[in-house]
């Protein structure tokens, strides 16, 4: 099992960055795969981006991607997404999630898919 705790949420304005962290607790984390799922007022959560246990294939939503990096440190126990040129559209309670299903190209964008969730952390982008 594993326990995982969301930081770095923010106001930022318009085209600006942020980074996201995910801390992990618990046994194993490198062999979890990891991702970032969102979910703005009103809609439902959508993924963002996934990332296998060696951090080796990466994965992301067409709303994010070549904004969005997202990356993991095992010996730190930590997930991280990077976001760049930020939208307005990107604001959302950001949540990081872990399954011990290995996932490769495609695979793992489903919520129901993931086992493990954080509490969320807040991103407001100001236009």
């Amino acid at each position: 099992q594993v326990q995982l705790v969301e930081s770095g949420g923010g106001l930022v304005q318009a085209g600006g960055s942020l980074r996201l962290s995910c801390a992990a607790s618990g046994r194993s984390f490198s062999r979890y795969t990891m991702a970032w799922f969102r979910q703005a007022p009103g809609k439902e959560r959508e993924f963002v981006a996934r990332i296998t246990w060696g951090g080796g294939d990466t994965y992301y939503a067409d709303s994010v991607k070549n904004r969005a990096t997202i990356s993991r440190d095992n010996a730190k126990n930590t997930m991280y997404l990077q976001m760049n040129s930020l939208k307005s559209e990107d604001t959302a309670d950001y949540y990081c999630a872990a399954t011990t299903t290995y996932c490769s190209g495609t695979g793992c964008q489903g919520r129901s898919q993931y086992d493990y969730w954080g509490q969320g952390t807040q991103v407001t982008v100001s236009s």
